[in-house]
């Protein structure tokens, strides 16, 4: 019995032995994990403190590289206007300093060839009109609004008081945009104000224009007919194929423009050119009641980089560009009264805008362009001035 009982103390001895050896271990595997928990949370504190900051550099750079963005676009705005207005001034010196003659001449010698020229001129220049005036400078610009596409022409009859606008938007189509009055065209929401004309045929191009309550525009295709519309009757009065063969794109940065129908102080003009003379722009005087070709010009003027041209009292003047868009410029000048000459007439430069004007209107009554560029209707005032006195 004695001996039952030591060897149930032994056992139970032995087995609380055991049992404080597993506390023991148990406490400290449950230590060791605090340790870690707490080592994790100073980490993640640590952690938070540094993205924090990090955070806060990052806003002051953010500013930081603001504030310089707007300086360089300040700078870089009053660069253009430096520029734009160095440019001016170029082209003012350059109008107002002529080049001296290179060569010494008889003065008598001279009196009598220029009172020859003067003559010629005379005798030819009366028989087509006695419009005196070309182009001087352009006074001022007025960007209207931008509606459609990149190409079109927009204009205004010249010989109507009642102010109506006609848009051709894009380079083909066959429905006519009429706008009452320039302000209903600048206020209305895209066409929303426009009186929608229905045309019989097709437009190709961009070389409209409207002139004594017709509109004369070519009709899209290969056989370059005139069309004349009396937008009153809203028919067609008269059609004409253009007689020229072979014919081109006229302007080198306008290729879907092969007739480019202008009205001045004389009446309808027809600028274009053919594969004959494929180098230079021709011109063609037309009857606007016939369309019938009067006579029919080889002008000087390239095709190359040219973007569209316009005639004032005879002459025609051909605004040239580059493929990348810059500054638009009248570098080449036509009178079919040989009254005016590159040399006479001055360098004018278009103010910089979006891209290549794919149409220039003039007209004659308010001495104003109708422009197209990229989608955009801006007018050009002009200043005129009397050509050579005879």
């Amino acid at each position: 019995m004695a001996l039952r009982a030591l060897c149930l103390l032994a056992a139970l001895t032995l087995a609380c032995a055991q049992h404080q050896t597993l506390m023991e271990y148990i406490e400290r595997r449950i230590l060791s994990i605090e340790d870690r928990i707490s080592a994790w949370h100073d980490n993640t504190n640590r952690y938070a403190v540094e993205l924090r900051e990090f955070k806060q550099q990052i806003v002051a750079l953010m500013e930081t590289l603001e504030k310089e963005r707007q300086g360089l676009r300040s700078e870089l705005d009053n660069t253009n206007t430096r520029v734009e207005r160095m440019e001016r001034e170029l082209d003012f010196l350059e109008t107002q300093n002529h080049a001296p003659p290179c060569v010494e001449v008889d003065d008598k010698l001279v009196e009598q060839q220029v009172r020859k020229v003067k003559e010629k001129n005379k005798a030819k220049y009366e028989r087509l009109t006695d419009c005196r005036d070309m182009i001087s400078s352009i006074k001022s610009m007025k960007i209207l609004k931008r509606l459609g596409g990149a190409t079109g022409m927009w204009a205004k009859d010249p010989v109507a008081q009642s102010g109506e606008i006609y848009v051709f938007n894009n380079s083909s189509g066959d429905t006519l945009h009429h706008f009452k009055t320039v302000r209903d065209f600048a206020a209305s929401a895209g066409t929303s104000r426009a009186k929608k004309i229905k045309l019989p045929f097709p437009w190709g191009g961009t070389g409209h224009t409207v002139y004594d309550g017709h509109v004369y525009y070519v009709k899209e295709g290969q056989d370059f007919q005139v069309i004349k519309y009396d937008l009153k009757n809203e028919t067609v009065v008269d059609s004409v194929v253009f007689p020229a063969e072979e014919q081109v794109p006229v302007y080198g940065l306008s290729p879907e423009t092969f007739i480019d129908l202008a009205v001045d102080e004389e009446g309808l003009w027809a600028i274009y050119a053919t594969k004959e003379n494929e180098k230079n722009i021709c011109l063609a005087k037309m009857d606007p009641k016939t369309l019938a070709i009067e006579e029919m010009w080889d002008t000087p003027c390239p095709r190359e980089n040219a973007e569209a041209a316009f005639v004032i009292c005879g002459t025609v003047y051909v605004v040239y560009n580059t493929k990348l868009p810059s500054r638009s410029r009248v570098q080449c000048v036509f009178d079919v009264s040989d009254m005016v000459t590159n040399d006479d007439a001055p360098l004018v430069y278009f103010p910089r805008r979006y891209s290549s004007h794919a149409s220039l209107k003039y007209n004659p009554r308010e001495r104003q362009i109708y422009a197209w560029d990229d989608g955009y209707q801006i007018l050009y005032k002009l200043v005129l001035k009397k050509k050579l006195e005879v």
